[in-house]
């Protein structure tokens, strides 16, 4: 591998060399008519193997004295080369401390930089905030979106809010990154704002689908008014009222649960959900009224009549905490975090990154089904009055 990175460096200089030649021409000969001319030496250095290589560079002038720039020097002094290396190879799980080991070997006779920790440091900041400013300029008028999900994340002492946009391919896309919490008006209002802003599109009805905040329900309601049909995350809803139960009553309480947001019908599925609160009612009231809270919007996808496999992707927001794990997983090596900048950075590049590995939501092909009930739930026909005809 040092062999090929050392011949890497030698075609580099011949094609400079070569450069020079096309520009001054052959060394040693005299010619009158010459544009430009050699004036000298000096050392440079060219991107390779994820460092900075040593070269020694030519420098052309022009017959009056302007620096005349080789391309090829430039071309290969692209600092973007690094930068990228340096992005996925952090991304990836390889710290600052330990970039240099990561690269390939390029032999001791070669002389390399950009391998300290504050290089590579510089570099993956500038390429984080570049990311996070491409993910939050990114036009949403392009696609049709049926579905929004919105969760958070907490990352050191931060919580980050995500969106996460389902399209009527059933793609998945990060919509953006907010600091903040999903219990905080502002915050949620904002997010929201920013999203209209650049595109999205509720016109024709989107279900959202969110956690228990009220707060963020609030911020739905103002910002979209009666185009957005809400779900609650039923796996959030579970878990807050299992936290108001002893442990030996959480099964069986958890299997009601399940079985009720299994029914066929809106109707069938309330009313399994209220003969529950019920029975919790007097030994355990904080289950039942953190049950009761939002109950009719967990049984939103049953209402709208969504089938059964596309209705598993749609019922929480599992689609966005898959993708929050693996941001985790990309920010374990950062043992100090600094500022919400810095948060936002990395969480933009996790997000990113997990994107790329995105696959078809389950049930992608019954998204027409959800459509046309978008669109009548948005758009109701106005009922025809009966009218007897006599003859």
């Amino acid at each position: 591998m040092a062999l090929a990175v050392q011949t890497g460096l030698r075609v580099i200089q011949l094609m400079m060399r070569e450069e020079v030649e096309a520009l001054v021409g052959p060394k040693g000969k005299h010619n009158p008519k010459r544009k430009a001319v050699r004036h000298g030496k000096e050392k440079g250095s060219v991107m390779l193997g994820g460092r900075k290589v040593a070269v020694e560079k030519v420098r052309v002038r022009s017959v009056d004295g302007h620096e005349i720039p080789l391309e090829t020097y430039q071309a290969f002094q692209d600092p973007t080369l690094l930068t990228q290396a340096a992005l996925e190879r952090m991304i990836h799980g390889l710290s600052t401390r330990n970039y240099a080991f990561g690269l390939e070997p390029v032999g001791n006779e070669v002389e390399t930089s950009g391998t300290s920790k504050s290089a590579v440091s510089r570099r993956f900041i500038a390429a984080t905030k570049k990311l996070f400013e491409k993910l939050m300029q990114r036009r949403l008028d392009d696609r049709r979106y049926v579905a929004l999900v919105i969760d958070g994340i907490v990352m050191a002492d931060h919580t980050v809010v995500a969106a996460l946009g389902i399209d009527v391919g059933g793609q998945k896309q990060i919509l953006g990154v907010w600091e903040g919490a999903t219990e905080n008006a502002t915050v949620c209002k904002g997010l929201l704002t920013d999203l209209v802003d650049r595109g999205l599109k509720t016109d024709d009805g989107i279900l959202v689908v969110i956690d228990g905040s009220k707060a963020l329900r609030a911020a739905v309601r103002d910002v979209f008014g009666e185009t957005a049909l809400v779900q609650r995350c039923q796996v959030h809803k579970e878990r807050n009222v299992l936290e108001h139960l002893p442990e030996k009553q959480r099964d069986w309480v958890k299997r009601q649960l399940r079985e009720a947001w299994r029914q066929e019908t809106e109707k069938e599925a309330l009313a399994a959900l209220r003969r529950l609160a019920a029975q919790l009612e007097k030994a355990y009231p904080g289950a039942a009224a953190s049950l009761r809270e939002g109950m009719e919007e967990t049984v939103t996808v049953i209402r709208l009549g969504v089938p059964e496999l596309l209705r598993g992707t749609l019922r929480s927001t599992n689609a966005i905490e898959s993708a929050n794990e693996k941001v985790r997983m990309v920010s374990r090596n950062v043992k100090r975090w600094q500022n919400g900048e810095q948060v936002l950075r990395w969480a933009a590049a996790g997000f990113l990154e997990v994107e790329k590995k995105f696959r078809t939501v389950k049930g992608f092909r019954q998204i027409p089904l959800l459509l046309d009930a978008l669109h009548k739930c948005v758009h109701p026909q106005p009922q025809q009055e009966n009218k007897s005809i006599t003859a």
